[in-house]
């Protein structure tokens, strides 16, 4: 099978890593850095992935996100699928959608490596 490598990244931090599908969870999602208790937590709390894992829509573009790879992975000349999702600061909302990608992928037998950039970088105070 297909291998792919997510990468988390925050918009705030640097340029968009280069990647077949970039995916902007900016303006769509529930942005846990708006509430002071989440503020300084990550994607490896569970209350932050629960958090943004509730907002509505986000199990659909993980379910469309992953169809999207599959179809890059069927072409003539597949090789590692990339895929970046971005949030604000890397730190909650793109490590969040990138873990539920992965878990969506390897459930259906791709090999998967998920590399978060700006998830250890300070919070941008905004």
């Amino acid at each position: 099978m297909t291998a792919v490598e997510i990468t988390s990244f925050g918009y705030l931090h640097d340029a968009p890593p280069a990647a077949h599908l970039v995916v902007d969870l900016r303006s769509h999602f529930r942005d846990p850095h708006v509430s002071p208790e989440l503020r300084y937590m990550t994607a490896r709390d569970e209350l932050v992935r629960t958090t943004v894992m509730s907002t509505p829509g986000i199990t659909e573009l993980v379910s469309a996100t992953a169809m999207a790879v599959a179809a890059f992975a069927s072409g003539p000349s597949a090789g590692t699928v990339t895929v970046a999702g971005g949030c604000a600061g890397g730190r909650h909302r793109a490590p969040t959608f990138a873990l539920a990608l992965a878990d969506r992928l390897r459930a259906v037998g791709f090999t998967v490596t998920t590399t978060h950039r700006d998830l250890d970088k300070d919070v941008v105070q905004r």
